[in-house]
C-alpha cells in the first residue's frame, strides 16, 4: 500500500515557476514508476510526465515539454515536478500517481488526492 500526497500548488501569475511535491508512505516507493497528471476544468485527466523507478528515464507530455522537470529521491520517498513558463492553460489539479513499471503509464496503481494550480493571465 502507498499513499500519496500532493504539495505546492497555489495561485501564481503567467511566467511564474512552480514547483509541487508528492510525498509517498511505505518502503516500495523507489519500485514504482512515478506519474504527474493534470486535469482542469471541464477535461478529461491528463498525462503530464513520468519518472522511472531509479530516475533515470523520463518523459513529457509535449504541452509541458521544455518548461516542467520531473525528479524524484527515494531516500525522501519523495517526487517533484518543476514548473516553469506557466500559463493559464496549466491551470488544472495535479495529481501525482504510483505505478509499476512495465504497467501503463495511464493506469497506475496509486493516487494522491491532487493540489490546485491556478495561473492567472
Amino acid at each position: 500500500q502507498v499513499q500519496l500526497v500532493e504539495s505546492g500548488g497555489g495561485l501564481v501569475q503567467a511566467g511564474d515557476s512552480l514547483r509541487l511535491s508528492c510525498a509517498a508512505s511505505g518502503r516500495t516507493f523507489s519500485t514504482y514508476r512515478m506519474t504527474w497528471f493534470r486535469q482542469a476544468p471541464g477535461k478529461e485527466r491528463e498525462f503530464v510526465a513520468s519518472i522511472n523507478w531509479r530516475g533515470d528515464s523520463t518523459s513529457y507530455a509535449d504541452s509541458v515539454k521544455g518548461r516542467f522537470t520531473i525528479s524524484r529521491d527515494n531516500g525522501k520517498n519523495t517526487m517533484y515536478l518543476q514548473m516553469g513558463s506557466l500559463g493559464p492553460e496549466d491551470t488544472a489539479v495535479y495529481y501525482c500517481a504510483a505505478g509499476r513499471n512495465w504497467a501503463p503509464i495511464n493506469k497506475p496503481d496509486y493516487w494522491g488526492r491532487g493540489t490546485q494550480v491556478t495561473v492567472s493571465s
